[in-house]
């Protein structure tokens, strides 16, 4: 499905990015692992493609860096060859307070940050798939976006503002053959999502018609889809992927 096709994972030292990145090095993808500040966790993600046969780098950059976003790309291209995927999963962090406590800095860092990481990203790898006439653009959202909760005024606006770009991103690149969609994970089993209680978990469980919570295993399969050429006709569209608790 992605065999031999360059991908570039953002965020990707742990949980979601993490995930994504080993399942598409099982399928024969090389994979660029980017990450922010845990190398050891990165290399590791590195270490388990390479010992199923597949092919990867790990990668430094603070996504929201511009210059250093194009040093990534750079070197990727270096060790693998041009870019054919873009996985935008790099994600910053927020502080989960009521909107009438949030503090507008953290807001306005969660916003920015968040775009900038993902109009960076894109930035560096567009201008090489464009000449190719080829590439896939895939953008890691949240069902925050669509259906807010308490405490998350921020990463909500954030992710909703991801949503758009991504469907912008979609009129303006698809001339060039370029797909872009987005991926809506519900509540996901990782280290960001840890602190959550167990009973509002499992509150939350019993009201997803498949009975459980996400793993990041589940969102790495949706992108898969998105990576792949099994997707060709696909862009613009937004994929939640929450057992079924939210559905478009």
């Amino acid at each position: 499905m992605v065999k031999d096709k360059v991908i570039l994972v953002t965020g990707a030292s742990r949980g979601i990015g993490a995930a994504t990145a080993r399942l598409l090095g099982e399928h024969g993808a090389s994979v660029a692992v980017n990450y922010f500040q845990n190398q050891t966790a990165a290399d590791q993600v590195v270490a388990d493609i390479q010992a199923k046969g597949g092919k990867a780098v790990a990668l430094q950059a603070d996504c929201r860096d511009q210059s250093a976003v194009e040093e990534m790309v750079q070197k990727a291209e270096e060790a693998l060859g041009s870019i054919d995927v873009l996985v935008a999963n790099a994600s910053i962090t927020f502080p989960t307070v009521p909107f009438m406590e949030y503090p507008w800095d953290a807001f306005e860092a969660k916003l920015t940050g968040e775009l900038k990481a993902s109009f960076f990203t894109t930035r560096a790898v567009a201008s090489g798939m464009i000449q190719r006439k080829k590439g896939s653009v895939i953008f890691i959202s949240s069902s925050l976006s669509r259906y807010p909760g308490m405490g998350f005024c921020a990463h909500s606006t954030a992710k909703s503002a991801l949503d758009s770009f991504g469907k912008s991103l979609a009129l303006e690149l698809g001339p060039h053959q370029i797909r872009v969609n987005v991926v809506a994970p519900g509540l996901t089993e990782t280290d960001a999502t840890r602190g959550i209680p167990k009973a509002q978990r499992d509150g939350l469980a019993s009201m997803t018609p498949l009975g459980r919570v996400g793993l990041p295993e589940d969102v790495a399969g949706a992108v898969l889809f998105y990576a792949s050429d099994a997707s060709r006709f696909v862009s613009g569209s937004y994929l939640p992927v929450s057992g079924g608790i939210q559905m478009v």
